[in-house]
């Protein structure tokens, strides 16, 4: 088993990637669609994540490029595109 990373590095490279991926996580935690203890498994998995130097490219690309989906390498793609979705069906 690998150890973990860096916790406070984690939690602003999945900050960095729900900005990328245009996912409100403050608007998902005001509408109880994200929880504290939700975020913290993100944080968590991300700290598990062999991903780390490649999704670091990802999102220096990203700041010059339009946003879209995380990548599929990102342990936390589906939990970013749940969010998102379950905040535009708010907003229907």
């Amino acid at each position: 088993m690998k150890p973990l990373g860096d916790t406070i590095s984690h939690f602003w490279l999945a900050q960095r990637m729900a900005q990328a991926t245009e996912t409100d996580l403050v608007e998902a935690m005001q509408v109880a669609a994200l929880t504290n203890e939700d975020w913290a498994e993100m944080v968590q998995d991300c700290r598990g994540c062999d991903w780390t130097r490649g999704c670091k490219r990802w999102l220096a690309e990203q700041e010059r490029h339009a946003a879209g989906d995380a990548p599929q390498a990102c342990l936390n793609r589906d939990r970013f595109l749940r969010l998102k979705a379950a905040l535009e069906e708010r907003k229907r």
